[in-house]
């Protein structure tokens, strides 16, 4: 492609999700999937540019306004091009000019809203702080008094593209012949800080080309994703449950911890994601101790109800607003795709409810979601105990600097994803507790 063919490629999926209101990911996807004979730099060239302009969604918005131009995708990316990769009149010439595949030229109007802002930089002094750190009007309350001094910094954090990060398929191979094995097809990594478990790519890499990969010795996975499972601290034998699995990220990571001893069942409403899972499972050598539950079927509801306090995990990574995964899906802190907050803490209560009566006495409930919101975290953790006495809070070990007593991770201080996990345990019923229940009643 044609550098103005990428800039209108550019517009086109823009307009595609302005117009549909669908994620950005799945727009990207289906762009490139009915046009196979575009190539993989021109893909990545492309992707790369409408992410670049999400993410700077509230100063496009603001230099809009300022210029007084109507806001459009055509009128995005023209204002990207100036004020985000220095193009001069020459530049949006060349790039505008109307041929094949290329955007139409610039209307009188459009030239002269453009020529205000050339040599600009994107950012300004006279910017609402919120507008240059991109925070939504309708979180700036809560997420300043979370972050307090470090407000700027943490969402600025969540400008940036995440990094690369590997699990290291712990039952398969050992950190060190990963490590080798990646550099010997030309990727470099490092330890990431805090899971035992992960890798982080140092520099943009084809993980899906490497031996690692094809072997099932690593998958990818956020390290604050790895977190939430060896928070879990799963072990070989035990009896494990993933109440919500999906594709089975963390499903994969259990069943590794565990040295493919005991027994996982990997549940989840959507029997279509959970099936996408079983294939990676058997690429990691654990197909043989993971138990699909699709619980829109009823046999496998019927199933559920005879698990009371039969499992030693129950994992509970709960579908969630996603603000934690701001700088993944840039896309998400301006849309709302799904259910508004009012249902998704609903559902949150409900679905914790359901899977904590399938602990076992002196088992452990975790719970996790990718949400930076107070509501889709403590608050729901303190009215489950606050309901539910017989379980009780296990605090993140102080010194891990992963948060305490929640696990609250951030990008700015962990270079992870936005995740939250708590740890809770249920009491063992001792003789007197009987007795004294008995003389109760």
């Amino acid at each position: 492609m044609k550098p103005a063919s990428r800039i209108n490629a550019t517009i086109e999926i823009l307009d595609s999700t302005h117009r549909a209101r669908v994620p950005l990911d799945k727009c990207v996807g289906d762009y490139m999937r009915v046009r196979r004979y575009i190539g993989a730099k021109d893909r990545s060239n492309v992707a790369e540019r409408v992410y670049d302009i999400t993410r700077a969604h509230a100063r496009l918005g603001w230099w809009l306004e300022f210029v007084q131009a109507e806001d459009t995708p055509r009128n995005r990316v023209l204002a990207w091009t100036i004020l985000g990769e220095g193009a001069d009149e020459k530049r949006l010439d060349d790039l505008f000019d109307g041929s094949n595949y290329a955007p139409l030229p610039l209307t009188e109007e459009e030239q002269k809203f453009a020529s205000k802002m050339i040599g600009l930089p994107l950012e300004r002094k006279d910017m609402p702080d919120t507008v240059r750190v991109e925070c939504p009007p309708e979180h700036e309350e809560y997420l300043r008094g979370l972050y307090g001094d470090d407000f700027e910094d943490e969402m600025r954090a969540m400008l940036t593209p995440a990094p690369l990060d590997l699990r290291v398929n712990i039952f398969t191979a050992d950190k060190e012949k990963v490590i080798g094995s990646l550099k010997k097809d030309g990727v470099e990594v490092t330890e990431t800080p805090f899971c035992p478990w992960g890798l982080r790519c140092i520099e943009k890499s084809y993980i899906s080309r490497t031996k690692a990969f094809t072997k099932g010795w690593v998958d990818i996975q956020d390290e604050g994703s790895q977190l939430i499972a060896w928070l879990c601290a799963a072990k070989p034998g035990m009896q494990v449950l993933d109440y919500c699995a999906g594709g089975g990220g963390k499903t994969l990571a259990l069943g590794a911890a565990m040295q493919r001893k005991g027994r996982i069942v990997a549940a989840d409403i959507d029997a279509r994601r959970l099936e996408n899972g079983r294939n990676r499972y058997k690429k990691a050598s654990i197909a043989d101790i993971v138990e699909l539950r699709g619980l829109s079927e009823e046999r496998h509801r019927k199933w559920f109800k005879r698990q009371k306090e039969t499992f030693d995990i129950v994992l509970v990574d709960a579908p969630c607003s996603g603000a934690g995964t701001w700088r993944r899906n840039p896309d998400m802190r301006w849309q709302n795709y799904g259910p508004n907050l009012e249902a998704l803490t609903e559902m949150q209560a409900e679905i914790i409810e359901k899977a904590s009566k399938a602990v076992k006495q002196g088992g452990k409930l975790v719970y996790a979601t990718c949400s930076l919101l107070a509501e889709e975290n403590e608050n729901q953790v303190n009215a489950f105990i606050a309901n539910n006495p017989d379980f009780e809070i296990i605090p993140v070990e102080e010194t891990l600097g992963l948060g305490t007593p929640y696990m609250r991770l951030t990008p700015h201080r962990h270079q992870t994803d936005g995740f939250f996990a708590a740890v809770l345990q249920k009491k063992k019923t001792t003789v007197e507790d009987i007795t004294a229940n008995e003389a109760f009643e």
